[in-house]
C-alpha cells in the first residue's frame, strides 16, 4: 500500500513540475518574441521610458514616409504674372549643379514660371526643362542647394494587388502642401483613356496603376509610394464622376524613367507616325463631312480619313475608307488604343496593319516616319 501512495505522489509530483516548467517556457517566449504583443494588440506596442510609457504604432507609415517627405514640392505654376494651376513634384536626381523634379506635364503646361514650395516652406524659382504631353511627364530643374533630399526610385513590377501604398502631395493648394494619403493598390494595368489636346475624343491610352488612396486636384505629379518609401509611379489622374469614389490612376515609374534622360537633355521624344488623318468607327458626323460611309456591321475600329503624301501608309496599300482593326495582330478599337500600340514602335520600325475594305479583311505593312 505504501509503494502505491509513493508511486502517486511521484506521479502528480511530476504532472505539477511539468505544469510549472511548460508555464515557464511558455511565459519566456511570450515575453522575448513578438508573440505576446500579438495576441493582445494587433496595431500597438508599449514601451517604457525614464519619462513614462511611450506607445508606437506597429502598422505606422511613419518611417516609410520620412524617405520621401523631404523630397517632395508643391508646385505653383503662373501665367502673365498670375498663377495659372498648382501640382506637386519630387526630386528624383541630383548632380554637381541641379537638383531635378519630375511632375506632369499638365502641371507646368502653358505656363510661363514656376515656383516650388519646399518642406520647410521655403519658395524657390525652378526652370522647365522639358516635358511630353503623353507621357505626361515633365522635368525641372532647381539650384542643389536648395534640395533638401531626394527620392529612391523602386519598381511597380514588383508590387502585388492588395499592397499597401501611399501619396505625399498638395492637394486644393498651398494650405494642404504636405498631405499624406494612403491606401492599397486596386489594379494594375489599367487602360485609361485620356484627352490629350482638350479634344472632344479620346487622344490617347494610359497603361497606369490603379489606387484608392484619395488623390485631388494638386495631388497630379505626386509620388506614389511603396511601404519601403520607395517612388513606383506618379500620380496622374483621378477619375471623377458623382457615382464613382475612390478611384486614383498613377504612371507607372518604369514608363517615366524610360524617356527621362532625353527630357533631361531637353530631346523631343520621337514618336512613329502612321502618315494617316483617322477618326474612330463612331464618329459619325466626322465620316459624313468627309463623305465616308462605313458598314453597320462595323462596330469599332479606326477610319482612314486621308493619307499624308510621301509618308509610310503612302507607301501601302491603305486608301481612304479603310477601317483599321488590327496594329501587329493587337487589335485597336478605336483611335486611342491605336496610338497606344503604334507608340510602343520607333521610327523606322516596319509594323502590320489589318484593316476593312469593302466587306473583307486585308493587311498591308507600314515603316513608321517620325512627326
Amino acid at each position: 500500500m505504501n509503494n502505491q501512495k509513493n508511486s502517486n505522489s511521484k506521479l502528480i509530483f511530476i504532472v505539477i513540475f511539468s505544469f510549472v516548467i511548460g508555464g515557464l517556457v511558455t511565459v519566456s517566449l511570450l515575453k522575448w518574441t513578438p508573440i505576446l504583443n500579438n495576441l493582445t494588440s494587433s496595431t500597438t506596442t508599449t514601451i517604457s521610458s525614464n519619462s513614462g510609457p511611450k506607445v508606437y504604432e506597429k502598422s505606422s507609415l511613419a518611417a516609410s514616409i520620412a524617405k520621401a517627405y523631404d523630397a517632395v514640392v508643391m508646385i505653383e505654376s503662373y501665367q502673365d504674372g498670375e498663377e495659372y494651376s498648382t501640382g506637386t513634384g519630387f526630386v528624383y536626381k541630383v548632380d554637381d549643379k541641379y537638383g531635378y523634379v519630375m511632375t506632369n506635364q499638365h502641371v507646368i503646361s502653358d505656363c510661363d514660371k514656376v515656383v516650388l514650395v519646399l518642406s520647410n516652406d521655403e519658395k524657390v524659382d525652378a526652370k522647365i526643362v522639358s516635358g511630353d504631353e503623353y507621357l505626361d511627364i515633365a522635368v525641372l530643374t532647381i539650384d542643389k542647394s536648395k534640395v533638401l533630399q531626394v527620392a529612391t526610385i523602386g519598381s511597380s513590377e514588383k508590387i502585388q494587388i492588395g499592397d499597401s501604398i501611399f501619396t505625399i502631395g498638395s492637394p486644393m493648394g498651398y494650405e494642404y502642401r504636405g498631405t499624406v494619403t494612403s491606401g492599397i493598390l486596386s489594379g494594375k494595368d489599367r487602360m485609361v483613356s485620356v484627352n490629350v489636346s482638350n479634344s472632344a475624343n479620346s487622344d490617347w491610352v494610359m497603361k497606369v496603376l490603379q489606387i484608392d488612396a484619395a488623390i485631388n486636384p494638386g495631388n497630379s505629379g505626386g509620388p506614389l509610394l511603396n511601404v519601403n518609401g520607395e517612388v513606383i509611379g506618379v500620380n496622374s489622374m483621378k477619375l471623377v464622376q458623382n457615382e464613382i469614389e475612390g478611384m486614383g490612376f498613377a504612371i507607372p515609374i518604369e514608363i517615366a524613367m524610360a524617356h527621362i534622360d532625353d527630357l533631361e537633355q531637353n530631346k523631343k521624344i520621337e514618336w512613329p507616325v502612321l502618315g494617316i488623318t483617322m477618326a474612330n468607327v463612331t464618329d459619325i458626323s466626322n465620316l459624313y463631312r468627309n463623305n465616308i460611309k462605313i458598314s453597320d456591321n462595323i462596330k469599332q475600329g479606326v477610319v482612314v480619313v486621308e493619307i499624308s503624301q510621301n509618308s509610310g501608309a503612302d507607301q501601302s496599300d491603305l486608301k481612304k475608307g479603310d477601317v483599321i482593326t488590327k496594329l501587329n495582330d493587337i487589335e485597336v478599337k478605336d483611335t486611342a488604343y491605336l496610338r497606344y500600340e503604334l507608340y510602343k514602335n520607333k521610327p523606322g520600325d516596319t509594323i502590320e496593319i489589318t484593316y476593312i475594305r469593302d466587306g473583307k479583311e486585308k493587311t498591308t505593312k507600314i515603316k513608321l516616319t517620325k512627326k
